[in-house]
């Protein structure tokens, strides 16, 4: 297919910040890819907002922790849609265990989280590379303050974030100058994945001169500027958490 317009794919972007970073780059004329692992019907939801938008959409299904499905999702946009100008890495998991339970943090957890979260990453921006490379795009990986500060819902999850913060750097300077690599670290964003645990948002906001947690459009926002307000910041990890890290 030629290409007509930008192209973005955003991984994880079923629900939450992933789908507003999807419609964001919508509104801006965007074709947008919708990735999806387990929420296919949330991920068809906001496919039809993007194409109520006037713009184009591809729904693919792929666990960003399997390298094969990652390819094949990569291809796919280039195949169908003409081009990669915006990756977005916004796939993420976690597993809510207390940072004194050493012992529930078990082998399995730790292989799955770093899968998705660490590996995943790395796989979407090596099969987005060549792409990004013809087009002079840019990545924009969503890591959390949890990778900045040793906190969050469990020491595999700060770890795995911690990582990424690091791999962008590693990636921003094997990357360029042809491609962009940053990341966007959120403090507590209201999402379904905090609808049972917010007593994490309450603890946080006591120390956060804002007086909010974050909503899915102020991350979408900062991604926004990242991938396409920008043309010489690589390399850095912009933190939005309403002050709470300063």
């Amino acid at each position: 297919m030629s290409k007509s317009r930008k192209v973005a794919l955003v991984t994880g972007s079923a629900t939450g910040i992933g789908r507003a970073a999807a419609i964001r780059f919508a509104r801006a004329g965007m074709a947008v890819v919708v990735n999806y692992s387990r929420s296919e019907v949330e991920a068809r939801e906001t496919l039809g907002e993007i194409e109520k938008l006037g713009v184009p959409g591809l729904l693919c299904k792929a666990n960003v922790a399997d390298e094969a499905a990652v390819n094949a999702m990569v291809e796919a946009c280039a195949n169908e849609l003409g081009g990669l100008d915006v990756l977005v890495n916004n796939a993420g998991t976690t597993r809510f265990i207390d940072h004194t339970d050493l012992h529930a943090a078990t082998s399995e957890i730790w292989d799955e989280i770093l899968g998705v979260n660490l590996k995943g990453t790395f796989f979407c921006c090596r099969a987005a590379l060549p792409h990004l490379q013809k087009s002079g795009g840019s990545i924009v990986n969503v890591t959390s303050v949890a990778g900045l500060q040793g906190h969050g819902s469990s020491i595999p999850y700060a770890a795995s974030k911690a990582a990424i913060n690091c791999m962008t750097k590693s990636l921003a300077r094997a990357f360029a100058p042809q491609v962009r690599v940053n990341a966007v670290a959120p403090g507590p964003v209201l999402t379904r994945w905090l609808d049972d645990h917010m007593e994490h948002v309450t603890r946080s906001l006591v120390n956060t001169p804002m007086g909010r947690a974050a909503t899915p459009d102020d991350i979408a926002d900062a991604v926004y500027f990242l991938a396409l307000g920008t043309d010489l910041m690589t390399g850095q990890v912009v933190v939005v958490d309403g002050g709470r890290t300063m």
